[in-house]
């Protein structure tokens, strides 16, 4: 998950192009790495067209001179191939064999080496504008997005300037989930009184999505959200219409958030007619809520059942 510029596609990569096309057409295209929005996706897809033609060359000629070789060698009369009884080693054919694959391998090493530094989601490598920071906390089953220098937070919409690295403090205060914004980003894992990191940024004005990856339960399906970025002027906009239209962050709308509820479930707990269908807005009260979720579980025994989110005890789960 680094940030660079993203590397030149070698011409001699027609086939790989073929196929991860195809599956990007498959996956749609602003919510796959395959139509990066943003330098990180960028550097991933070519790091993978790149490792798939390495991987080619190995591959091809295996598919080809197998069946040709049960064709021509199969047990037959009057075979045109040559008898050769006390045949037992070939210095070209060994060297093929053998050497092919080890310089495959020393390549595909050498650029992953490479690209797991420059893909390193602590790196922080978009120049000297301020980072815009987001603390993330993954829920059952929906994602809070807490703007701790704004004052606001969101859920069901991460809104993201364009041209501006965003620093993202991520945790959950349930089960372990899989944080990943496919046109932005590659998947980070987050725990539960545990924090980490990932640095983004966005090329273009743009709407994806964004999920869990890691399957939790019956709302998995539905933990989704969009990733708006905008232009700064348009992002200030949005800024303002989540401060106008939402509602305070206290310790007992949070609760009501953190139940084993799906998106739709907790749209109809706490949304308003202000927000959008798909989306809760919330003001920051006094406090930081993102630590006191984090030291939750940093009391050094173990947290009582009623005050662990995801837990029947914590609240009602929704019906299905």
């Amino acid at each position: 998950m680094a940030f660079p510029r993203p590397l030149p596609v070698s011409r001699a990569m027609p086939l790989a192009a073929i196929v991860v096309a195809a599956t990007a057409q498959m996956a749609g295209a602003s919510d796959s790495f395959m139509d990066p929005q943003g330098p990180i996706a960028a550097v991933q897809k070519v790091h993978l067209l790149r490792a798939t033609v390495l991987i080619l060359i190995a591959v091809v000629p295996v598919l080809v001179l197998v069946p040709l070789i049960a064709l021509r060698y199969r047990r037959r009369k009057d075979s045109a191939a040559t008898y050769r009884p006390k045949w037992d080693f070939s210095p070209p054919l060994e060297f093929a064999m053998w050497g092919v694959p080890v310089v495959i391998v020393a390549l595909l090493s050498f650029y992953l080496w490479k690209a797991t530094h420059r893909l390193d989601p602590y790196a922080a490598r978009f120049g000297e504008t301020p980072a815009l920071n987001v603390q993330v906390v993954g829920l059952d089953w929906k994602w809070l997005f807490i703007y701790p220098d704004l004052g606001i937070a969101s859920v069901g919409e991460l809104g993201i300037p364009v041209k501006q690295q965003v620093a993202m403090t991520l945790t959950t205060d349930t089960v372990m989930q899989s944080f990943m914004i496919p046109a932005l980003a590659g998947q980070i894992y987050a725990m539960p009184g545990m924090t980490t990191q990932l640095h983004l940024v966005a090329d273009t004005p743009k709407t994806m999505q964004g999920e869990n990856t890691q399957y939790n339960g019956r709302g998995f399906t539905k933990q989704k959200f969009k990733t708006l970025a905008m232009q700064s002027e348009d992002f200030s906009s949005w800024v303002e219409a989540v401060r106008a239209n939402g509602i305070p962050l206290d310790p007992q709308t949070y609760r009501t958030l953190a139940m084993r509820t799906d998106r739709d479930e907790v749209q109809a707990a706490l949304g308003t007619a202000q927000m959008p269908d798909d989306a809760l807005y919330f003001t920051l009260v006094e406090g930081d809520l993102f630590q006191s979720i984090l030291h939750r579980y940093h009391g050094g025994k173990p947290l009582p059942v009623d005050q662990q989110p995801g837990s029947f005890e914590y609240g009602q789960e929704g019906t299905q």
